[in-house]
C-alpha cells in the first residue's frame, strides 16, 4: 500500500501541488528579475519568504535561463562568515550543473583556491575550506563578484535575513556590498528580511547605501478565502474530513501566519486516520503538543531576557497585539514601571527580534512562544 504523503509541508522544498497561492507575489518576483531589477522581500519570519523564492527558482523562466543561489545569513556575525557562506553556496550549486563553471571558480577565487580539498572518486575539488582559511574576506568577496560577472549564464543571488549585515562589527559593510552589486551586469539580487523596521531603514532611508536600489515586495498573510479551501481540499483528497469553520478558527488564531497554520495541520493530518474526521479536539491537541515540544527552547530564551524586558514581553503576549506601549493605560493595566522603562525594554526586544512592530502594533514574533508564555501564566489557548 502506498504511503499517504502529508500535504502540509513545513520543511524543505515544497512541490507545486502543495504550494498555496502566492500567484501574484511569484509573478511579481519573476517579472522583477527578468526585467533586470533587484528585489526586496519583507515579511515576518516563517511567513513563507524562503518557500516563495525557491518556488520561483523552479519556474522554467528562471531555472533554464539563470544560475540560482540562496544563502541564509541569519546566524552569521561577520563579513568573513558571509563570504564563506557565499562562496560555498556558489561552488556547491554549480559543481553538479557545470564543471566548466566550477573550474572557473577555482581559477578566479585565487585567495582560497589552494585550500580546496579533492575527491578521488570524482576527480573534482571539494569545498572543505574552514572559516579561518578566509584570511582577507574583502579580497575573497571581490573575487566572488568577479566570478559572477563572468559566469556563462546570468545569476540570481538571494540573501535571506539580509538585515543581519547591519549587525556585523566591520564598518561600512552596506556600502561595500552596494558597490559590488551596482557594478554587476550579470547578476540580480533578492534581499529577503524579517526584521521589517531594519529592512525598511536600509532600503528606504536616503542616508543608507541601498536607498532605492531595489523594488520592494511585502509578503502578507495568504487570504483566508484562499487558504481555508486549500486546507479543506487536501484533507478531502486524502479521504479525510474537516470542518471549514475549524480551519477558520486556526487561521484567526495565528492571524494567517503560514508556518504555524501549516505546522498545525501537518500534525492534525497525521493524527486523523483515513476515512475519519479531523475534529477540533485533534486540532487543539496538535497545537498543545507543538507548543510543549518547544518548552526547553522557550525556557532557554527567557533565561537570557532581563526582568524589565520580560515584563514587557509578557504584557505583549497577553494582549496578542499591543498598541501604545508607553501609554498610562497600558503601563497601569500590566503593572509596568514607567514609560521610559517600557521604551528601553521595547527597543531591546525589537533588536533581539523577540517582538515585531507592524503599523504601530506590537506582537511576540514567535506565535508559539506567545502561546507558551500565556500557558505558563494562566492565559492559555482559546480555540
Amino acid at each position: 500500500m502506498a504511503k499517504t504523503v502529508n500535504p502540509f509541508v513545513v520543511t524543505g522544498k515544497i512541490a507545486p501541488e502543495y504550494f498555496c497561492d502566492r500567484v501574484t507575489e511569484s509573478a511579481r518576483l519573476v517579472k522583477s528579475i527578468i526585467n533586470g531589477n533587484n528585489l526586496v522581500v519583507i515579511s515576518p519570519r516563517r511567513m513563507g519568504k524562503t518557500g516563495l523564492i525557491q518556488f520561483c527558482y523552479d519556474k522554467p523562466e528562471l531555472s533554464r535561463e539563470y544560475y540560482t543561489f540562496f544563502i541564509d545569513i541569519l546566524h552569521t556575525s561577520s563579513l568573513r562568515e558571509f563570504t564563506y557562506l557565499f562562496g560555498k553556496e556558489i561552488y556547491e550549486t554549480l559543481l553538479p550543473r557545470s564543471r566548466k563553471m566550477a573550474s572557473l571558480f577555482l581559477q578566479t577565487i585565487k585567495s582560497i583556491s589552494g585550500k580546496f580539498g579533492f575527491d578521488p572518486m570524482t576527480n573534482l575539488p571539494t569545498f572543505n575550506i574552514e572559516l579561518g582559511d578566509i584570511e582577507r574576506p574583502e579580497y575573497t568577496l571581490d573575487e566572488i563578484f568577479q566570478y559572477l560577472e563572468h559566469a556563462d549564464k546570468p545569476c540570481i543571488v538571494s540573501i535571506d535575513e539580509f538585515q543581519q549585515i547591519a549587525k556585523y562589527p566591520e564598518k561600512n559593510i552596506e556600502a561595500l556590498l552596494r558597490t559590488h552589486m551596482q557594478r554587476q551586469g550579470n547578476s540580480h539580487f533578492i534581499f529577503a528580511g524579517s526584521e521589517r523596521h531594519m529592512m525598511q531603514e536600509m532600503f528606504l532611508s536616503s542616508a543608507r547605501p541601498f536607498y532605492h536600489s531595489a523594488d520592494i515586495l511585502e509578503l502578507k498573510a495568504i487570504p483566508s478565502e484562499v487558504y481555508i479551501p486549500f486546507i479543506a481540499g487536501h484533507f478531502e483528497r486524502c479521504n479525510r474530513r474537516i470542518d471549514k469553520v475549524d480551519i477558520a478558527k486556526v487561521y484567526a488564531l495565528f492571524k494567517g501566519h503560514t508556518f504555524y497554520i501549516q505546522k498545525t495541520f501537518n500534525e492534525a493530518f497525521a493524527d486523523t486516520p483515513e476515512g475519519e474526521d479531523c475534529t477540533m479536539e485533534i486540532i487543539r491537541t496538535a497545537i498543545n503538543n507543538i507548543v510543549a515540544s518547544n518548552d526547553t527552547i522557550f525556557r532557554e530564551i527567557l533565561s537570557n531576557v532581563p526582568e524589565k524586558q520580560k515584563e514587557l514581553l509578557y504584557a505583549i503576549a497577553k494582549d496578542g497585539e499591543a498598541v501604545q506601549l508607553t501609554s498610562t493605560e497600558f503601563i497601569k493595566r500590566h503593572s509596568l514601571t514607567s514609560a521610559s522603562s517600557v521604551q528601553a525594554a521595547m527597543k531591546k526586544l525589537l533588536e533581539k527580534d523577540l517582538i515585531t512592530e507592524i503599523n504601530k502594533r506590537y506582537s511576540v514574533t514567535d506565535k508559539l512562544f506567545a502561546m507558551w508564555i500565556n500557558n505558563l501564566y494562566g492565559n492559555g489557548l482559546v480555540l
